[in-house]
């Protein structure tokens, strides 16, 4: 008996140093993929936070730390609320500082304290800490709106994989394998949670995983606890009935609560329009008197702050309070990273393309100033400035002299020059992102239409397989019933390598060299064809049943999405237009009137000057409007057109992504080929309605006031 004993001790402890061995290598090479995967480098943000952080230590309220690092933990950032404050304090601190500093430098430059500009600079460093440290929740909102994208997917996979095995760890593994960042890095963390010792089993892990999910997506959390319930079902039957609905569950869910929210967010859609472009545009209008009435109080510097930063920055805030209404649970899933033609995407050769076409048009549009300021004219051999007969003899550039100081350029020519610098900048971002998108944005709207016919022919093969047909078969079976349709190459492609090359079906789909997926970059392709090939293991009647779940699933969806686009189309066309056509033509016929009203001032101070008083008609009125409103103190229509151009340009960045967030959820894709198109569009119909309109008000203000003399 001791000799058994002592055999059964010396070879366990053998086997349990191995298997521990085994283990703990295991678990080992799991945690670095983890962490690589969870945190390959940290951003610009986490590495700030984290070095001001381990220098200052700022405590936070406890209801502020619970929030911000419920979303640091969403987000996977490896930083504490704590580092986050010191952050934002710090931004805080420097943006008032810089703003102390710049107001000395404006008082011993003039010699005149501003409060203007100190009201702007103030508010400015306020809101740079408002935006630092709300920046964990954007972040973690980005990260949510992602994620929710793939939950449709992902019970998908869990359901075709439970229908033939039931077993929740393996198939919520199986999820992770074939789903995309980043809910797949959330799958994987439950399994290390359960292997780092913080929950016991993978079902409580799941559930805890589950509940940061309560109060974004409640479909989400049912259609796991149908799932969950299902391996307690007596019979096969009931099990699958289970299972196909927690399908329908997440599918209604995600329907119901995205038709809820295309019903509420056309009213704060609506409004952010009013508030953020019509009557900021309007405001425009009144400045140049403003400006001048105020005796110079109000200066271009002041309105582009406010203009190009403070309303911005309102309108992005605007816009993330719309978007944190949206439900999770749709949007676009593809990870533009496996794209093949994702170098594309990543090159930086379009900014140096884009870069030909801006630097002219600025050099261009910085003629005014760098006549005036450089020796540019003399070694031109030009004059700095002359004259335009068409309008009344006024200088083109017009800088004036005033307490020993140039101020301008008020000319309609320097007005009409300033229009390229807000157009270089346009067709500079329009150019870029136009190059570095429209091949990936042709090939996915090739993939979607190969998606759309593959549903019929993944049940046509789903079809074969369940008559007993073997797989390799199958394939040629399909390819001669689906000639003529995007899917065709796919199954001719596949018999040919079975039966002319000689590969094994699964080679003959996924062979790095020959394979058909190689030239099908499709997610779904390529995850039904893994999904049947698991299946195929457990026979043909299993695998029959998961492609036919796979087409169901297709279809259901494309229905879905056809509808949630017919209810978003309202909303989508509607801010597309008021922000490509609507707000340009505004801005463009504002700059016009800012053009028209500077040059009748200095259309009468011009005649004032050169005929005195003698036969002039009107001249009481004329000179009383001269010294109410002294064109040396206005805002010159040469930097406010600048300004509002930038404006729209900036206007159609933040609407832009607002509207791709709102119907695809975080697609960087589509938003940069939507800012692309939509800055073409905009920002020349602004171009031209203040080309015509700086023109046409210019000529009559010349007209109208020949009049006086």
């Amino acid at each position: 008996m001791a000799k058994v004993d002592d055999i059964l001790k010396k070879y366990g402890s053998k086997i349990e140093s191995e298997i521990l061995t085994e283990k703990n290598l295991e678990y080992s090479r799991e945690y670095k993929q983890f962490k690589e995967e969870a945190m390959p480098t940290l951003t610009r943000f986490e590495r700030l936070c984290k070095n001001i952080g381990s220098m200052i230590k700022i405590r936070v309220k406890k209801s502020d730390e619970e929030r911000i690092n419920k979303n640091l933990q969403a987000a996977h950032l490896d930083i504490t609320a704590g580092d986050v404050m010191a952050f934002s304090t710090i931004i805080l601190v420097l943006g008032l500082f810089i703003s102390v500093v710049t107001l000395i430098g404006i008082y011993l430059a003039t010699q005149s304290f501003s409060f203007i500009a100190f009201f702007l600079f103030f508010f400015s460093s306020l809101f740079l800490f408002y935006f630092a440290v709300t920046a964990p929740d954007r972040i973690a909102e980005s990260w949510r709106l992602k994620a929710s994208s793939q939950m449709v997917p992902a019970i998908l996979y869990v359901v075709v994989y439970m229908r033939h095995t039931s077993n929740l760890e393996r198939a919520v593994k199986f999820a992770s394998e074939h789903l995309q960042p980043p809910l797949a890095l959330d799958f994987k963390k439950i399994f290390w949670d359960v292997e780092v010792g913080k929950y016991s089993t993978l079902k409580e892990s799941l559930d805890a995983y589950l509940e940061t999910w309560r109060g974004y997506s409640t479909e989400f959390i049912e259609a796991f606890h149908l799932i969950e319930s299902s391996l307690y079902e007596p019979s096969e039957t009931s099990r699958t009935a289970t299972l196909e609905k927690s399908l329908d569950v997440i599918l209604n869910g995600v329907y119901e609560r995205m038709l809820k929210f295309t019903h509420n967010v056309k009213t704060p859609l609506t409004n952010l329009y009013m508030l953020g472009i019509v009557l900021p545009t309007l405001a425009l209008a009144l400045l140049p008197l403003a400006s001048t009435l105020l005796q110079g109080a109000i200066r271009w510097h002041h309105v582009m702050i406010l203009f190009n930063l403070i309303i911005p920055f309102f309108v992005f805030y605007l816009t993330s309070g719309v978007l944190s209404k949206r439900p999770g649970g749709y949007g676009e899933t593809e990870l533009l990273e496996q794209n093949p033609d994702y170098y594309i995407y990543a090159s930086k050769q379009p900014y140096l393309i884009a870069l030909f076409v801006l630097l002219p048009m600025l050099f261009i549009g910085f003629l005014p100033l760098l006549f005036q300021y450089t020796s540019l004219p003399e070694i031109l051999g030009l004059e700095k400035d002359f004259t335009i007969a068409l309008f009344g003899n006024i200088k083109f550039f017009d800088f004036k002299q005033a307490a020993g100081a140039t101020t301008g350029p008020f000319g309609i020519g320097a007005a009409l020059l300033s229009l390229l610098i807000p157009l270089g900048i346009a067709l500079f971002f329009s150019t870029a992102y136009g190059l570095k998108t429209s091949q990936l944005v042709k090939t996915r709207i090739e993939t979607k239409e190969l998606e759309q016919e593959f549903a019929s022919s993944l049940f046509q093969l789903g079809n074969r397989l369940g008559d007993g047909i073997p797989a390799e078969i199958a394939f040629g079976r399909v390819a001669e019933s689906v000639r003529g349709t995007k899917t065709e190459n796919f199954f001719k492609t596949v018999n040919a390598n079975i039966h002319q090359v000689g590969m094994s079906l699964e080679n003959a789909i996924f062979n790095q060299r020959r394979g058909a997926i190689i030239y099908y970059p499709s997610e779904l392709v390529k995850t039904s064809m893994q999904i049947m090939m698991e299946a195929v293991k457990k026979g043909l009647q299993v695998a029959a049943r998961a492609l036919m779940s796979i087409s169901q699933y297709i279809k259901n969806i494309n229905k879905i999405n056809e509808r949630l686009q017919d209810l978003l189309a309202d909303i989508v066309s509607d801010m597309r237009s008021n922000m490509t056509f609507l707000a340009p033509v505004l801005a463009g016929i504002v700059t016009g009137l800012a053009v028209m009203i500077t040059t009748i001032l200095s259309k009468l101070e011009l005649m004032l000057s050169m005929q005195g008083t003698e036969g002039m008609a009107g001249i009481e009125t004329a000179a009383q409007l001269t010294s109410m409103f002294n064109v040396t103190t206005m805002i010159p229509p040469y930097f406010l057109q600048i300004i509002v151009g930038i404006y729209i340009i900036e206007i159609i960045f933040i609407l832009t992504g607002t509207l791709v967030k709102v119907e695809s959820g975080v697609d960087t894709l589509s938003e940069k080929a939507q800012i692309a198109k939509n800055l073409k569009i905009g920002v020349i119909l602004y171009a031209l309605v203040a080309l015509i309109s700086i023109t046409a008000l210019s000529l009559l203000a010349s007209v109208a006031t020949g009049g006086l003399a």
